[in-house]
């Protein structure tokens, strides 16, 4: 499945559009992570732990999207943006979406 934040893919037409698709997670803030997290506010620098953490739930949220997409069809899916909403204390929901087609072969060859 072809993934892009692009309007097209150069060299491969859409051939039908099949609407809006999205996946989500919810990710809460582990007690682990929150100490080690704590003690680098103090110092300063990434937290990585919350970094591994999002990228996690990013891929999480592009997987389900794709299971959306296939599901109805789609070979490609355009347009993905992300979006992310705090949904109590210490949770929050990564969300992804975009426009789920079928693209033809390449014009090229």
């Amino acid at each position: 499945m072809i993934i892009s934040n692009m309007e097209e893919i150069p060299g491969r037409p859409v051939v039908r559009h099949l609407g809006i698709v999205q996946g989500s997670t919810v990710q809460a803030k582990n007690v682990f992570r929150d100490i080690g997290a704590s003690l680098k506010n103090l110092v300063g620098g990434e937290l990585k732990s919350y970094t591994l953490l999002m990228n996690e739930a990013r891929q999480g949220a592009i997987d389900r999207m794709k299971e959306e997409a296939a599901a109805i069809g789609a070979n490609a899916i355009l347009n993905v943006r992300f979006s992310t909403s705090t949904i109590t204390q210490g949770a929050a929901e990564m969300l992804a979406y975009g426009t789920a087609v079928i693209v033809g072969d390449d014009r090229d060859g």
